[in-house]
């Protein structure tokens, strides 16, 4: 397969249909199920938008109520799952403890193998009314805090700020957070859905396909990233420094996280929408010097590379403002993300195919160990080889 046309990173490879979401080239918008996100940030809530993914349409009022019913009932993170968290040393990174609980409640879960629509509806439920609990025990845990019960008086958004800082946040804080999770609840075949896919495509269960989909997400180069971006803010200090910093960064060839993405190739849509939560932000909490380093750095790197900011340059800073801690904003992600990536493991079942591509070996030629003598088997299945050649 010397000749082989390879794609490296799958890279303009369509592997399959999807009527979950896409990036309109004409718009440059993203759309769920049809919906440009902007629109649906603007207008709907999280719970809405999760509806929307699983069910191809926006809810009307009781289906909404429907839906608010049975995640705020479930909200509550079981005691075996509290334990095993409890178990994990205090350095694990968030992402380690959130995929070792999404495991243990597929792993106690008495319907792990159903693999209907309905069962895995279910489960989508279950774990988006789950993750917060587990992602806001986990930081105050590393904290030192105890753990704040949920409320069934708040939405999805609120419940989770409530449960993390034992607060009720303020309209600013509370819209910004439901947009940032809208704005990352899908991304059409992005490394982690992928990832969920493939594991679905072995008809294997839903819980797998998560854990699977968390540990892709894990990495700098896809979820990582806007956790990265705080570091880099961190390590620039002051927008002063931009530029001597840049200086060196571009020299030493390093990747500058929160910049660039394989789909947009205009900017990323979704950008203008979490950047003017972000600036709201800025302006509710002081953060004047924050807001100065963000338009710095962007201003110096597209000057330079001509390369835009993609979603996790506004969302990480955003995170920050609102007091979460750098390392739980991928964990965030995962609890916006797993809205899409359920719609996409439902969806891969309902017209599954075994993902499984072909690759081309450019190792050593076929050589034999030294003293081996063949087997009649070895000769039967060489006389097949030939005979199918």
């Amino acid at each position: 397969m010397a000749d082989a046309d390879i794609r490296k990173g799958l890279a303009g490879v369509t592997v399959d249909t999807t009527a979950v979401s896409k990036v309109d080239p004409e718009s440059n918008s993203l759309l769920y199920r049809g919906y440009p996100v902007q629109e649906l940030a603007a207008t709907q809530s999280f719970e809405a938008v999760a509806h929307l993914l699983w069910h191809g349409e926006l809810p009307d009022a009781e289906q909404l109520a429907a839906f608010e019913r049975f995640e705020r009932a479930h909200r509550e993170l079981d005691a075996d799952v509290r334990a095993i968290i409890d178990a994990l040393p205090g350095h694990a990174h968030p992402m380690d403890v959130l995929r070792t609980a999404v495991s243990a409640i597929g792993a106690a879960a008495p319907d792990v193998s159903d693999n209907a629509r309905n069962a895995d509806l279910r489960k989508a439920r279950l774990l988006l009314a789950k993750i917060p609990a587990i992602v806001a025990y986990d930081q105050r845990r590393r904290r030192g805090q105890e753990l704040i019960a949920p409320r069934d008086d708040l939405d999805y958004s609120r419940n989770f700020l409530w449960m993390t800082f034992g607060e009720e946040p303020d309209d600013v804080v509370a819209h910004a957070f439901t947009v940032s999770l809208i704005l990352y609840a899908e991304h059409s075949f992005n490394a982690s859905t992928f990832t969920a896919r493939v594991i679905t495509s072995t008809t294997s269960d839903l819980y797998s396909a998560v854990v699977g989909a968390i540990g892709a997400l894990k990495g700098a180069l896809h979820g990582g990233a806007n956790e990265a971006v705080m570091h880099v803010f961190d390590e620039i200090g002051t927008a002063d420094r931009v530029g001597p910093w840049l200086d060196e960064a571009l020299a030493h060839k390093r990747k500058i996280m929160g910049f660039g993405h394989r789909v947009y190739k205009k900017g990323d849509s979704r950008v203008p929408t979490m950047k003017a939560a972000l600036d709201t932000l800025v302006e509710h909490v002081g953060a004047a010097d924050l807001a100065a380093l963000y338009d710095e750095l962007e201003s110096e790197f597209v000057a330079r590379k001509g390369i835009y900011p993609n979603l996790d340059y506004p969302s990480g800073p955003a995170y920050h403002l609102i007091g979460f801690d750098t390392l739980t904003f991928t964990p965030l992600f995962v609890a916006a993300r797993v809205a899409g990536w359920s719609a996409h493991i439902m969806e891969q079942a309902a017209s599954n195919a075994l993902i499984r591509p072909l690759s081309a070996y450019d190792g050593v030629p076929e050589r034999h160990v030294a003293g081996y003598v063949p087997t009649e088997a070895d000769r039967e299945v060489a006389e097949r080889d030939e005979e199918a050649s």
